[in-house]
């Protein structure tokens, strides 16, 4: 899992190859980063590098766009939102867990009238 995860986060896509696997031009993407909706890093050279997860994030761009007609600004504040649920699933997921093993200690717990009693 921690693989995927840098896997992910890893730029490794330049601009012209970014842009044909999301299907739209390059001047694009660089309009993207001037909006500030995407942020690729650079290379030593300069040269804008897209991970993974940048490429997902303008696949969502590009559908939220041209398949359900949002504009940038709207594309933008459900991206947020989109990250804000991921945030808050994760956070539910962990208080879950941490319940479930709260209750697990209660059960294995002895009753103090039970101890009391033997």
């Amino acid at each position: 899992m921690v693989f995927q995860e840098q896997f992910e986060e890893e730029p490794c896509f330049v601009i012209s190859i970014a842009a044909r696997m999301v299907g739209v031009h390059a001047q694009t993407l660089r309009y993207y980063e001037r909006v500030g909706l995407i942020w690729p890093s650079r290379s030593v050279g300069k040269q804008r590098l897209y991970s993974p997860a940048d490429i997902e994030r303008l696949r969502r761009i590009k559908e939220l766009t041209e398949d359900l007609g949002v504009n940038l600004a709207g594309a933008e504040i459900i991206l947020k939102l989109l990250k804000r649920i991921d945030e808050l699933e994760i956070k539910l997921n962990n208080t879950q867990e941490t319940l479930t093993n709260l209750q697990n200690r209660v059960i294995r717990k002895p009753s103090v009238n039970n101890q009391k009693e033997a």
